[in-house]
């Protein structure tokens, strides 16, 4: 017996489908060919974005170690309380300010706006206090409410109550937190009582009663609600 298997029949509809698809390739090479340059040219593009892609992923990491060792000792230095040193630096060391402008694009960079808004808020250095504050990339974490309170403590120093109380009531919220939610509310409240705007303190200050009841700022809740309540009454 023969062991040979029979040629299998192909059907039309196989035979249709085969076409189909040699038809297709075809004119997909016969397209290729005719517009080689094109396809070159775009395939280099791709190459060209990839490869700048890796080279600025590169670069960042290089610049960010880089910054992070220039932070580290200003970070010592503003640790210490001199503030002064930690701004401008020391010798051959970069202060905060110049890591900032220097490496404002890294992580490391970003930080050293938080740490030397922080040191210029101390020294009384408002104006750049808030420029640095403002550059300073924030999350929803507690450096990020922290920056916004910062801010807000320098619009109230200066006397920009209204924007003050709106800053730290984000600064409340953005992390929202026992630890320190309920003390940026209650700062909120001050700044809108020093503005006139006592319904928006009162409203403040129930937030800490219902947000926070076992805060030790909800124990003072009532008295400030009262406190607003009589001058607003004496307003009217």
């Amino acid at each position: 017996m023969s062991t040979l298997k029979p040629t299998k029949k192909i059907s039309r509809r196989q035979e249709l489908r085969q076409d189909t698809v040699v038809t297709f390739s075809a004119r997909v090479w016969d397209f290729v060919d005719k517009n080689r340059s094109i396809a070159y040219g775009v395939l280099g593009a791709i190459v060209l974005v990839v490869v700048g892609i890796l080279g600025y992923q590169y670069l960042q990491a290089q610049r960010t170690a880089e910054a992070q060792e220039f932070l580290a000792p200003a970070v010592r230095l503003y640790e210490q309380g001199n503030y002064r040193e930690a701004l401008d630096g020391v010798g051959l060391q970069m202060g905060l300010t110049a890591i900032a402008d220097e490496f404002g694009s890294t992580n490391a960079g970003n930080l050293a706006h938080f740490y030397a808004a922080d040191a210029l808020f101390r020294l009384g250095e408002l104006d750049q206090a808030l420029m640095h504050f403002e550059a300073f990339e924030k999350d929803a974490n507690y450096l990020g409410a922290s920056a916004l309170a910062g801010e807000a403590a320098v619009h109230e120093a200066r006397g920009d109550y209204d924007e003050a109380g709106s800053l730290y009531k984000r600064a409340a919220t953005i992390f929202p937190n026992d630890l320190v939610s309920p003390g940026y509310l209650m700062d909120a409240g001050r700044a809108y009582e020093y503005d006139g705007d006592f319904e928006e303190a009162i409203e403040t200050y129930r937030l800490i009663a219902d947000e926070y009841p076992e805060s030790p700022q909800a124990r003072e809740v009532d008295m400030l609600v009262a406190r607003a309540e009589a001058k607003r009454e004496s307003r009217s």
